[in-house]
């Protein structure tokens, strides 16, 4: 970790999935480096302080961060709380939109002057089961799925979003995921946790999860009555041992 924790943080522009213009919030910690990046992607409510200061977080740990708004196309100075349901209404970010958006984010990432060349991504509630589409369809080194619903299971009839479950999608994946959950959430529950982790057994891939009693959905969220400080302080000094072991190195 850098001593002063000093960096620098501002907003960039980004050409994302079939040329749209999508705004992202860039971190960046002082120095030289070569420092590894980070792909901070959002939880459902959106592009909002809470994932911004997340994304500082990673450059005061000494990681180049960039969490890209999702929500651009509803409009990209939208406040946060319309433009996710205008999105929620819209039936989602579609899977092949926000991976062309989230392979615009890992380009800006690895074209940085300080980058080490490594990449890794994270994600939180509707973001986990992104940090997994991710790690399934883009050149990543490292992945982190908090909470992220519908990687496995079925969807609830009626559900708002248009999501489709990834499992199946498993062999692809090309890095090592850490999942952090909630023994007390319901999407995922525990048992969609365990078939993602039978899942990685058979594909023969190198994952490392993490099951929290007493905690539900949005354990990390600080503003919110779900946060667990014990479960959330563990978890995060498990994803910065998780992204020091992969993401570091020139």
């Amino acid at each position: 970790m850098p001593t002063e924790e000093a960096l620098s943080a501002h907003n960039v522009l980004l050409t994302g999935h079939e040329g749209a213009t999508v705004n992202a919030y860039q971190a960046q910690p002082d120095g030289d480096g070569p420092f590894g990046g980070v792909l901070v992607i959002h939880h459902l409510p959106g592009w909002d302080s809470s994932t911004k200061e997340i994304t500082r977080t990673f450059a005061a740990h000494g990681y180049n961060a960039i969490c890209p708004n999702l929500y651009a196309r509803q409009g990209l100075d939208t406040d946060p709380d319309d433009a996710a349901a205008a999105a929620r209404a819209d039936g989602g970010v579609p899977d092949a939109q926000f991976v062309g958006d989230a392979g615009a984010a890992i380009e800006a990432l690895r074209k940085l002057p300080t980058s080490n060349g490594k990449v890794g991504v994270i994600g939180y509630c509707s973001g986990g089961r992104q940090s997994f589409l991710t790690a399934v369809s883009l050149p990543v080194d490292a992945a982190v799925d908090c909470y992220g619903a519908f990687v496995t299971g079925t969807v609830p009839d009626g559900f708002p979003l248009k999501v489709v479950p990834l499992v199946d999608r498993t062999p692809s994946l090309a890095c090592p995921l850490l999942g952090l959950f909630g023994q007390d959430d319901q999407f995922p529950s525990p048992e969609h946790v365990d078939e993602l982790e039978e899942a990685l057994k058979a594909a023969g891939k190198t994952y490392e999860f993490h099951r929290y009693d007493g905690a539900g959905h949005a354990f990390f969220s600080t503003n919110r009555t779900a946060f667990r400080p014990e479960a959330a302080l563990d978890g995060w000094a498990r994803i910065f041992t998780w992204f020091g072991t992969n993401l570091a190195g020139a």
